[in-house]
């Protein structure tokens, strides 16, 4: 399933019909129409951000994201962890203490 397949789906699982969608994300519709017939590349990518951040998506894969997930902290952690697991067992034991050393320091507590 391409990435417009997805997004079609989505919003017509949420919103009545593309049109409405169009209306409420402020985007015309025949940009809308054209862009998930033909594929998404050609859309600016604020557009696509704001839409996958509407319909709760991950702009990077386009997979659900949890309702209330925030959507910069997915994209980090998804970040994080391709990272991680690139790393052999003693990397990423040492990965581990040392997040465990710096969440233990106030000045890096969230």
């Amino acid at each position: 399933m391409t990435k417009a397949q997805i997004l079609k789906k989505e919003i017509l699982s949420q919103y009545k019909s593309v049109r409405q969608f169009a209306i409420e994300m402020s985007i015309p519709y025949s940009t809308l129409v054209t862009a998930l017939d033909r594929g998404i590349e050609g859309m600016a990518y604020g557009t696509v951000i704001r839409m996958c951040d509407r319909l709760n998506l991950n702009p990077v894969d386009f997979t659900p994201l949890e309702r209330g997930q925030d959507l910069g902290n997915s994209i980090v952690e998804n970040r994080v962890m391709k990272q991680y697991i690139k790393l052999n067992k003693p990397g990423r034991k040492k990965i581990l203490d040392i997040m465990t050393d710096f969440s233990e320091l106030e000045k890096y507590q969230a």
